[in-house]
């Protein structure tokens, strides 16, 4: 088992990463209030991990209340989230019970959002499930829901207790997703760890293979890089930004298809892309830079083309962003492979020719 800390005083939490710990619940116990949990998942891990992961709590002695949500994207809403309160308060759920969530990047969360503000506050754990959230959604504490004029823009920093990290979980995860995981941890080889984009270029293979050692140590060099910048700017007032490279757009994506046509690792990707065609046209990178970025993705089987919504389309998506300050949209754009930028220096025309020429 592999551990990290995220630095932040006396809310400091650790990361464990390995093979097989959704297996072993005792991990847990140092971190609950009282021996009352509540586990919450969807109805796609629920039938994989909930019964044996419930009837290990069990074992230790813990009081368990099991809730299930409908699986994806679409359902990241008011509605989803009032089931997750409609079953701690049938359960008469207080405020010493400790909330876990297990399954990817929307449950995640939902229940980080709902731990934030059931009776104002209560303790909560990530058992994240998928690679995308292993790598990046688990950790930290943004916790959001969605809304129909964007995602992620109704929640709050809330950081959890411990974050378990089971890459043997990885083994049920549809190829697709996997592929979508690795869009987060490319990012971060791109923002600011240029051995680590070059660790991944020669390991790409093996980590669509599913090699356990590779996506170990994938999942623990993106938490390391991710847990450095959250202990540094936990809130998002500086550098944790650069987090966001492809974001823009690649929301502008998700809201403008509708929540769950693309998965979010996919729309980062092909928003990537923008991103560093951007960052060329202002004479940030090269050409041969933009084709390295293009061509990781591809070998990943991630889309480098976004969706013909219409430059308008997305610049008025993009205004909605959680980056405007003052009227203004700020980017995360490359100065370099390894270095990225939060700017507001592309003009519209600059920004509406990178979307035009990085669409199907």
């Amino acid at each position: 088992m592999r551990t990290l800390n995220v630095e932040l005083a006396e809310r400091s939490y650790p990361i464990r990463i390995g093979a097989g710990l959704v297996g072993d619940p005792a991990l847990l116990l140092p971190y609950l209030k009282t021996k009352r949990v509540a586990v919450i998942t969807n109805d796609v891990v629920g039938p994989l991990y909930l019964a044996p992961f419930v009837a290990d709590l069990h074992a230790l002695g813990l009081q368990v209340t099991e809730i299930v949500l409908p699986d994806g994207e679409a359902n990241k809403d008011w509605p989803t989230l009032n089931l997750i309160f409609d079953g701690l308060l049938a359960a008469r759920c207080d405020r010493s019970t400790t909330l876990i969530a297990l399954g990817g990047g929307v449950v995640g969360d939902m229940v980080g959002f709902a731990a934030a503000t059931y009776q104002r506050g209560v303790p909560f754990i990530q058992v994240p499930t998928t690679l995308l959230s292993q790598v990046d959604s688990s950790v930290g504490g943004k916790t959001a829901i969605n809304h129909p004029l964007g995602k992620n823009m109704i929640g709050a920093f809330y950081q959890p207790r411990l974050v378990l990290a089971d890459t043997r979980v990885l083994n049920t995860l549809p190829d697709r997703e996997l592929r979508a995981g690795l869009a987060e941890v490319i990012k971060y080889g791109l923002i600011r760890d240029l051995p680590f984009l070059e660790w991944i270029e020669s390991h790409l293979d093996s980590l669509l293979a599913r090699d356990p050692e590779a996506l170990a140590e994938a999942v623990e060099r993106s938490c390391r890089n991710k847990a450095e910048v959250v202990a540094a700017d936990e809130t998002e007032q500086g550098e944790r930004a650069t987090l966001n490279l492809g974001h823009t757009f690649g929301h502008a994506i998700e809201t403008g298809m509708g929540y769950g046509e693309w998965l979010h690792g996919e729309a980062v990707a092909a928003g990537t892309i923008m991103a560093a065609d951007l960052s060329r046209r202002m004479g940030w990178l090269g050409d041969a830079d933009v084709a390295r970025i293009r061509l990781i993705h591809e070998r990943a089987g991630l889309p480098v083309l976004g969706p013909a919504l219409g430059a308008d389309r997305y610049l008025e998506l993009m205004s909605h962003d959680k980056k405007v300050s003052d009227g203004t949209l700020r980017l995360v754009l490359l100065k370099g492979l390894g270095r990225a930028v939060i700017s507001a220096e592309a003009t519209p025309a600059q920004m509406r020719a990178s979307i035009e020429a990085c669409c199907a």
